[in-house]
């Protein structure tokens, strides 16, 4: 046996505190309250609940309550039980350290203890007799659901918690184009449960009731998939436990990681810094205008990114299709000549734009993203498109890159090839 290291003061865990405020979940999945309920809910002085909550366990007679709608007066009416010695007790769903209430009450600062039950996710994906190890969970509730939409498009299976106008029928509508199937579980664990497989069409067309909990899905599980050294996929969704992780293959890679015609691809020096301004991650959508071999776009989805790109060129977009398959990555591809081919797409976060002129870059900034990144090689064209993006309000970046690889000599010496020096703009919207 080996001696126990002191714990350093940093990561010593916090000296344990009375415990002012118990949570309990009432179970998603429709079983008993939990054991722990009875006790807690016999001594409290102030139970808080939504409404539907409250009317499913038995509030002592004596105790005051609270029907959760704004959250600010009820933590409130907590700080103050806590601080008078009152038990307190707050009925949330599921596991309420998903997603839940526990993150407000720690962040006002009350001690908690937390008694969890079945989550809504975990419920959601019983009934529908998935794994969801590898699977990544987001909300929609009280933010910008863009970024659960993105998540969507972009990995293999996704549990949204939904609310009233960031539903299924509003995700499934900015699902369209996508190839996803949709499980939406309605009023887990009651009489009135449902759990329906939909298309994205469908999904946007049907009414839904609240609360439900929405998986997206990139295949059926059923269909095969081997699995991806750079993803760890099999089955339309990850085995690694890692839903939007940097991969493991890396990025930057090489052009021949990548099918291409007459090296119509961005070099891999170039593209490490493209990638690195378009900043992708999970939650966003990058548009990949020019995609030629697809490779920027690619590794955009690899680190987390929605991708859509766009390509007039149908044999090169046979070669994105490809390409995408080989490093197991989403990516929507649409077969247009841009700028018109940009009309109907759903507006970027950042965009590439590796082919078109001045009107393509004018179609582009007119849909107002975050960061706009283009490849130019002729020095003519540098100007017109800095002046573009400032008067479009963007602070603009520049540099030229010029890359000399190594290249093996008859004899064994070795000299240093150039490759085309290309200028990277980047404009940044304040």
């Amino acid at each position: 046996m080996t001696r126990a290291e002191p714990v350093p003061p940093a990561t010593r865990a916090e000296p344990v505190t009375p415990v002012g405020v118990t949570v309990v979940g009432l179970d998603a999945a429709g079983a008993p309250p939990h054991p722990a309920l009875a006790p807690v809910l016999a001594a409290a002085g102030l139970v808080v609940g939504a409404a539907r909550h409250l009317a499913a366990v038995p509030v002592p007679a004596g105790a005051d309550t609270i029907t959760l709608g704004p959250l600010a007066p009820a933590l409130r009416r907590l700080a103050e039980a806590v601080d008078a010695g009152v038990p307190t007790v707050v009925l949330a769903s599921g596991d309420p350290g998903l997603f839940g209430i526990v993150r407000r009450l720690r962040a006002a600062g009350l001690p908690v203890r937390v008694v969890p039950a079945v989550s809504s996710v975990a419920a959601a994906f019983a009934r529908a007799g998935l794994p969801w190890d590898g699977a990544a969970v987001v909300s929609a509730h009280g933010r910008d659901p863009r970024a659960a939409v993105n998540a969507c498009r972009a990995l293999p299976l996704v549990a949204v918690l939904t609310a009233p106008g960031a539903g299924a029928a509003e995700l499934g509508a900015a699902l369209v184009g996508w190839s996803r199937r949709l499980l939406v579980a309605e009023h887990l664990g009651t009489a009135a449960e449902r759990v329906r497989a939909v298309t994205p069409e469908q999904a946007a067309a049907g009414t839904w009731a609240d609360p439900h909990v929405l998986l997206s899905l990139a295949y059926a599980p059923a269909d095969a998939a081997p699995a991806s050294p750079d993803r760890g996929t099999a089955g339309g969704m990850r085995v690694d436990n890692q839903p939007a992780a940097a991969p493991a293959g890396g990025w930057a890679l090489p052009e021949t990681r990548y099918a291409h015609r007459d090296s119509m691809i961005t070099k891999s020096e170039v593209r490490a810094l493209v990638v690195a301004r378009l900043r992708p991650r999970l939650g966003r959508l990058v548009w990949d205008v020019g995609a030629g071999s697809g490779s920027v776009g690619i590794e955009c989805a690899l680190l987390g990114a929605a991708v859509l790109a766009v390509e007039q060129d149908p044999g090169a977009a046979a070669t994105i299709r490809a390409n995408a398959t080989a490093h197991a990555v989403t990516v929507r591809l649409v077969v247009g000549r841009a700028p018109h081919a940009l009309t109907d797409l759903p507006d970027p976060d950042a965009v590439f734009v590796g082919g078109g002129g001045v009107d393509v870059l004018a179609a582009v900034v007119a849909r107002q993203p975050g960061r706009v990144v283009l490849t130019l090689a002729a020095l003519d064209r540098v100007a017109p498109a800095v002046a573009l993006l400032r008067a479009a309000g963007y602070t603009v970046e520049g540099s030229q890159l010029s890359a000399a690889r190594l290249a093996d000599l008859p004899g064994g010496s070795i000299r240093l090839a150039a490759t085309n020096p290309v200028v990277v703009l980047t404009g940044e919207r304040p």
